[in-house]
C-alpha cells in the first residue's frame, strides 16, 4: 500500500529543480504554472539564491509547482496513479499539493491558490517580528509544555522526537534561554510564525478567495494534516487548506494513520527528503523513496510497481462511497435500509476513538444501496462503511 507525500516550506536548496529541467516536457510545463501563479519558478528554481527562495511568497508557488510537475513525470496519465495510490498527504503547502494528486482542485487553481496564501502569509509576518525554532529530543509533552508556558505554539509535531515551535522573537529567545531538558534548539530561517494565530489575517483573504473555487470530489484519500483523518469530501479538503494556515501541522498523526492504513511503502516529492527521513524513524519496516532528481525515478517507477494498491474511491466519489476518516468504532446513527433515501447532509454515523468522535455525513445523499459495516464494527482510516446510489432524494 503506497501514499505520496509532499514536503512543506524549508525543503527547497538552492537550485533543486536545475537536474528536473532535463526531463522532456518538465521545462514547458513548469513555465506554464510560473505563468499562471505569476512567479518564475524556473529562475527561482535553479538560479536563486537562499535567501531569495526562503521569501514566503516564492518558497510557495515553487514547492507546489515542483511537486505539481514531478507527479506528471511518475504519471503521465494522471488517470493511472488512481489505480496505484492508496492516498496522498502533505505537510503545510504541501497539502495543496495532495488535493490536486487526489482530483480535488486542478494544478491551475492550485497556483493561483498557492500565490495568493504566500502573499497573504508574507503580510501576516510583517505585521509582528516572529519565527519559529525546530526542537530535536526531549519528551514531546514536556516540549510543548515548555513552549507554551513561554507562549509559544507547538506549531509542527512531526513525530520522531521532532517539535516546531513559533511566537515572537521575544518568546522563541527566552524560550531559548530556558529550554527543555535533553533537547537541542535549531532556529528555522523562515519568515514568520507560520501555523499559529499569527496568521490569522492569511486565513480571511483565503477563506475570500476559496468561495470561488469549484471542488471535485476526491479521487484517492487525503489525508489531512490538521489531525491525521482521511479526507474524501473536496469542499471539506479545501476548507482545511484554508484553515491549517493558522492551525498546528500534526504530521505525527498523519504518519499514525498511515501505520493504521497499512501502508508499506512512502514516496516523497521532490525536495524531498524531509519526509522520509521522518518516516524512516517513526514507520520502521515501511520503504521509502526521496524523489530528489530525475535519477531517482526508475527507484520510484519501481516502489510504485511493488506497493500500488488501488482504493475503493478510485471509482466510487464520495457521492456513493462513504469511507471512515479514522480508526475506531462505527456507531450507527440512522436506521436506514438497503433501498432507503439519504437527503444530503444526513449523518450516516460516527467513528469514535480515544482521541474524539468524527461524523460520517452522506454529502451528496442518495439511495443506500449496501451497508459494509455494522454498528460497533471496528474500522480503519479509509474503510468504506456504506455505498450509495447516486439517484435524486427528493
Amino acid at each position: 500500500m503506497l501514499v505520496v507525500v509532499a514536503p512543506g516550506q524549508g525543503s527547497q536548496t538552492p537550485g533543486f529543480l536545475t537536474p528536473w529541467l532535463e526531463v522532456p516536457g518538465f521545462e514547458d510545463r513548469l513555465r506554464w504554472l510560473s505563468t499562471v501563479a505569476g512567479v518564475d519558478l524556473v529562475g527561482h528554481g535553479t538560479q536563486s539564491d537562499a535567501d531569495t527562495i526562503r521569501d514566503t511568497a516564492v518558497a510557495q508557488p515553487l514547492l507546489v509547482g515542483a511537486g505539481l510537475v514531478s507527479l506528471l513525470s511518475l504519471f503521465p496519465h494522471p488517470s493511472d496513479a488512481y489505480a496505484k495510490i492508496a492516498a496522498g498527504s502533505g505537510h503545510s503547502v504541501g497539502e495543496i499539493t495532495a488535493a490536486v494528486g487526489a482530483g480535488v482542485i486542478t494544478a491551475e487553481q492550485a497556483m493561483v491558490f498557492v500565490r495568493e496564501r504566500g502573499r497573504a502569509m508574507a503580510a501576516a509576518s510583517a505585521v509582528t517580528p516572529t519565527g519559529m525554532t525546530a526542537v530535536l529530543g526531549g519528551d514531546p509533552d514536556e516540549v510543548v509544555a515548555k513552549a507554551e508556558a513561554h507562549g509559544l505554539t507547538p506549531a509542527n509535531r512531526n513525530g520522531a522526537g521532532q517539535v516546531v515551535v513559533a511566537g515572537t522573537l521575544e518568546q522563541l529567545a527566552a524560550f531559548a534561554a530556558d529550554p527543555p531538558e535533553k533537547a537541542r534548539l535549531r532556529p528555522l530561517q523562515v519568515a514568520g510564525a507560520f501555523h499559529t494565530a499569527h496568521m490569522a489575517p492569511a486565513v480571511r483573504v483565503l477563506a475570500q478567495h476559496a468561495r470561488s473555487i469549484y471542488v471535485h470530489s476526491a479521487r484517492l484519500p487525503v489525508i489531512s494534516n490538521a489531525d491525521g483523518t482521511v479526507v474524501h469530501s473536496g469542499r471539506e479538503v479545501l476548507a482545511r487548506l484554508v484553515t491549517q494556515v493558522s492551525n498546528p501541522v500534526r504530521w505525527d498523526l498523519c504518519m499514525q494513520t498511515m501505520a493504521e492504513m497499512g501502508v508499506t511503502a512512502l514516496l516523497e516529492l521532490p525536495p524531498a527528503g524531509t519526509l522520509t527521513g521522518l518516516a524512516k524513524r517513526a514507520l520502521p519496516g515501511v520503504e521509502t523513496v526521496s524523489l530528489s532528481t530525475p535519477d531517482d525515478l526508475p527507484a520510484a517507477w519501481d516502489l510504485i510497481e511493488r506497493h500500488a494498491t488501488q482504493t475503493h474511491m478510485s471509482d466510487s466519489p464520495t457521492w456513493r462511497l462513504l469511507v471512515s476518516p479514522a480508526k475506531g468504532t462505527f456507531r450507527l446513527s440512522v436506521s436506514s435500509e438497503v433501498g432507503d433515501a439519504l437527503v444530503a447532509g444526513t449523518a450516516v454515523g460516527s467513528v469514535v476513538n480515544l482521541r474524539d468522535e468524527q461524523p460520517i455525513v452522506a454529502a451528496h445523499g442518495g439511495t443506500v444501496v449496501e451497508w459494509l459495516v455494522e454498528d460497533g464494527d471496528p474500522v480503519a482510516p479509509g474503510q468504506p462503511i456504506v455505498r450509495l446510489h447516486p439517484e435524486a432524494v427528493h
